[in-house]
C-alpha cells in the first residue's frame, strides 16, 4: 500500500465551522443510540445519547468507532468504563433519537423509563433497533475538538430488515431500500 500524501494544513481553511456544517447537511448518515455505565455506590448507573458518527473500521478483527465532542460527558463515562452498546436505529425511531439527543436530565430519565434490554457481553443497555452491537474500548484518536473511539465488537445482532432512519440536511427521514 503506497503512503498517502501529506496534508498541507496551511492553505484552502474554511473560514468557520459553520461552513464545514453546512456543507455536511447534505451527507446522510445512519443514526444511532450510544450507551454506556458506569459503577456508583448506588449500583449501576447507565446513560445514552444519540449520534451519527458511527463507522465501520475492520472487519477482521471486527472493529468501529464512534465520535464525540472532547467536552462530553457521556464519553467521560464511555471512558471510565470502557464498554458500550450501540442500538442502530430504523426508520420508525426517530422518537428515541430525538430523546436521547436532549440535555443529559432527560437522557438520564430516558434510560430509567423506556424499554431495554442489557447486553451480555457489556452489560450496557441495547434498545429497540434495527441493529445492535456491544463493544470494549479498543484505543482513541483526538481529532480537532472530537474524540473518536474504536472499540471490538463483542456481541451483535440484528432485529429483521427494517428499513433505516436516516440524518439529511439537519433533521430525520426514513429511508427506505428499493424492493428486488
Amino acid at each position: 500500500m503506497g503512503k498517502a500524501p501529506a496534508a498541507d494544513h496551511t492553505t484552502g481553511a474554511v473560514d468557520a465551522p459553520s461552513d464545514l456544517r453546512a456543507v455536511m447537511r447534505h451527507f446522510a448518515t445512519g443514526v444511532c443510540v450510544v450507551s454506556t455505565h458506569r459503577q456508583a455506590q448506588d449500583g449501576r448507573r447507565h446513560s445514552a445519547v444519540t449520534v451519527n458518527s458511527l463507522t465501520s473500521v475492520s472487519l477482521e478483527p471486527p472493529l468501529v468507532s464512534v465520535g464525540f465532542r472532547s467536552d462530553s460527558g457521556f464519553l467521560t463515562g464511555l471512558m471510565e468504563s470502557g464498554v458500550w452498546g450501540i442500538s442502530i436505529l430504523d426508520g420508525g425511531s426517530e422518537e428515541l433519537a430525538r430523546l436521547f439527543a436532549r440535555p443529559r436530565a432527560e437522557r438520564d430519565e430516558a434510560v430509567r423509563t423506556r424499554p431495554a434490554e442489557v447486553g451480555t457481553r457489556t452489560g450496557t443497555l441495547l434498545f429497540e433497533a434495527a441493529g445492535w452491537m456491544e463493544c470494549r474500548y479498543r484505543d482513541h484518536v483526538v481529532a480537532g475538538d472530537h474524540v473518536m473511539v474504536i472499540g471490538d465488537v463483542v456481541g451483535l445482532g440484528v432485529r429483521g430488515t427494517r428499513s433505516p432512519l436516516i440524518f439529511l440536511q439537519g433533521g430525520f427521514h426514513r429511508f427506505e431500500p428499493p424492493q428486488p
